[in-house]
């Protein structure tokens, strides 16, 4: 198949690229940096230089590559984009993603339509955002949780996401939190400086999935052209008070320090109380049973040591 990757610079598009070109795909891949076309093609891409954000640049990007499908991988979370991590105001930190969630994905969709694309595949988010209601892990049956007043666009953004595609027959594909190379280094640094605690019992679950992991569930949706929501996680959701304390243990670090949620709060912010203590994690069942889709990191833990050894 002809494949247009919009955002193949990306932690998730620098794996899936090399996937994808393997099982004899010819992908057409986008970065918003000049410089980096050279990279996309060493990964075996034609690439291309694309704003998200602008309806014309995004039109004439995918009349160009005619592609037979389409995969949604645009986010800006990389500091390089984004700045220093900020969970006080997630709406403020993650705005450029929120836009490209909302109104990039709007311009995929009419470039899709005006090009006779018949399929795309999505890049969601199902980590800890689960509702937060009943048991600790949640299925696609499960809606997401608008999350606290600070992070309330975020939420609606996931949600147009969700929703435009799905109508439009594509796939979705709830990615838990992303590890791998590169992926979790500003964490482990905070965790070697005993800067990221648990709040109150850590009781907040959490879903995680090796990029390697994610980017293998999306060639399969792509391939077999699937339809929906997928929860693309490990099968070990996990309360921070257990995943945490292991993740340090493999970096080497001290047993990480344990703050009330009121001291949290006043740090933080509501985000990464809720997080913390209330989040809910998700199930891969769908994901293996309709895809096929079999981790190669069934659990953070083998991940995390093998990531940090």
């Amino acid at each position: 198949m002809r494949v247009f990757l919009a955002g193949g610079t990306g932690a998730v598009g620098r794996r899936l690229v090399p996937q994808l070109v393997a099982r004899g795909h010819q992908v057409t891949a986008t970065t918003t940096s000049p410089g980096k076309v050279g990279l996309l093609e060493r990964l075996g891409a034609d690439g291309a230089v694309m704003d998200g954000l602008d309806a014309v640049s995004v039109g004439e990007a995918v009349a160009a590559a005619r592609p037979d499908a389409i995969v949604h991988q645009m986010t800006a979370l990389s500091m390089a984009h984004a700045g220093k991590p900020d969970l006080k105001h997630p709406d403020r930190f993650f705005a450029t993603t929120i836009r490209l969630r909302s109104e990039g994905t709007d311009h995929l969709l009419a470039a899709a339509e005006a090009t006779g694309v018949s399929h795309v595949v999505a890049q969601g988010f199902g980590a800890f955002n689960g509702i937060r209601e009943g048991g600790w892990v949640k299925t696609e049956e499960d809606p997401l949780d608008p999350g606290p007043a600070s992070a309330r666009k975020g939420a609606e953004a996931l949600h147009h996401l969700e929703d435009v595609v799905v109508k439009a027959g594509g796939a979705i594909l709830r990615y838990g939190s992303l590890y791998g190379p590169g992926a979790i280094d500003d964490q482990v640094k905070l965790v070697r400086k005993r800067q990221f605690p648990l709040v109150g019992g850590g009781t907040g679950y959490f879903s995680w999935v090796h990029l390697d992991d994610a980017a293998s569930a999306t060639v399969l949706a792509v391939e077999q052209q699937a339809r929906g929501v997928f929860n693309i996680v490990d099968d070990e959701p996990a309360p921070a008070s257990e995943w945490l304390p292991y993740l340090a243990t493999c970096a080497g670090a001290k047993r990480p320090m344990r703050v009330p949620r009121w001291l949290a709060r006043m740090l933080a912010g509501e985000m990464a109380v809720m997080m913390m203590t209330e989040g809910r994690g998700f199930s891969n069942a769908k994901a293996r049973r309709e895809l096929g889709w079999e981790p190669h990191y069934p659990s953070w833990r083998q991940g995390f040591k093998e990531a940090l050894a």
